[in-house]
């Protein structure tokens, strides 16, 4: 069987309410072995916290605030996730970053989130795990403040021109693929014809963007495989040696059992 992780998969989320047992196990019996959860806010942690104690070597944590879960109280309430940290393990900080599509007028404090949770990485040795709409020049120019001082981590859903990749890639990022890949004028597959294997790891970011044949349904962890399926064939590789690569990297970013 082809083993598969998706390193980002909201499978917290309302829309798993009525069979998200069901939905872990279809992962499973398509080979994903791992599922990786980014945090949102104050109130999705609960339910995540509740997955891992369910699912301890599948469903794996993550810490942080969501840029567009950042408002004028964003310092309390990032204080009251931070705070969690020493419970469980967790294997990230993220999702973290800057959105700029729905909303402009929260750069600044935007940036202050993203800085200090990127700071809290360090201090913790983590990898950070970021959000980014709209606002890859912003994102980056925060990261170069930071090279040389050991941060790592993934652009998740990356769905960029070639020239943002090949400068997060030299800043030692990797860059996470998922459904958009699968759309036909996306664009997304011309530059993944290019990365580097070595720097790939793949995602669902369920229940959003599914890929096709479920484009507009509901996402779910399993279907990383037809991600998968479609960077082997762009790539002229098997699944199998796909998700050997990809698996490979998501263990050595995130410091999983492998």
């Amino acid at each position: 069987m082809v083993n598969l992780i998706d390193t980002h998969a909201h499978i917290y989320a309302t829309a798993f309410d009525t069979d998200r047992t069901e939905m872990i196990e279809n992962a499973q019996k398509q080979g994903v072995s791992n599922i990786l959860m980014p945090n949102i806010d104050l109130e999705s942690i609960p339910e995540m916290m509740a997955l891992l104690q369910q699912y301890p070597n599948c469903c794996l944590p993550m810490l942080g605030l969501h840029p567009c879960s950042v408002d004028a109280d964003w310092e309390s309430t990032l204080s009251q996730i931070l705070a969690f940290y020493d419970t469980p393990k967790f294997i990230a900080i993220g999702e973290i970053g800057i959105d700029l599509y729905w909303d402009k007028t929260t750069l600044e404090i935007q940036q202050k989130a993203f800085r200090k949770q990127v700071d809290f990485a360090l201090t913790k040795n983590l990898p950070i795990v970021i959000h980014s709409r709209s606002a890859t020049p912003e994102i980056i120019a925060i990261l170069r403040e930071y090279q040389g001082k050991g941060l790592n981590g993934v652009f998740h859903c990356f769905s960029e021109y070639f020239e943002f990749a090949d400068e997060i890639l030299a800043m030692g990022f990797y860059l996470g693929i998922g459904g958009v890949l699968t759309f036909k004028n996306a664009g997304l597959a011309e530059v993944v014809k290019k990365l580097p294997m070595d720097r790939i790891v793949l995602e669902t970011d369920a229940p959003y963007l599914a890929p096709v044949p479920f484009r507009g349904k509901r996402n779910e962890p399993a279907f990383v495989w037809h991600v998968a399926k479609m960077l082997a064939e762009l790539r002229g590789l098997s699944i199998g040696e796909v998700g050997r690569i990809t698996s490979e990297n998501a263990v050595n970013l995130f410091g999983l059992d492998g």
